[in-house]
């Protein structure tokens, strides 16, 4: 009933390797949480769609 620490050394590469990936992943997660935020377009300074209800008349 080994735990862990039965393979010897090879976990502890694996699990330095997993935890730069999920740093990776945290780092790009905040990377395009960033740039979404800069690219967000406040509610006010969006243009409301009016039909234009002209084409109705001339028909």
């Amino acid at each position: 009933m080994g735990g862990r620490g039965s393979r010897g050394g090879g976990e502890s590469t694996v699990n330095r390797g997993e935890r730069a990936e999920a740093a990776e992943r945290e780092a790009a997660r905040r990377r395009l949480l960033e740039q979404a935020e800069a690219e967000r377009v406040p509610v006010e300074d969006t243009t409301r769609a009016v039909p234009d209800r002209g084409w109705r008349r001339d028909r």
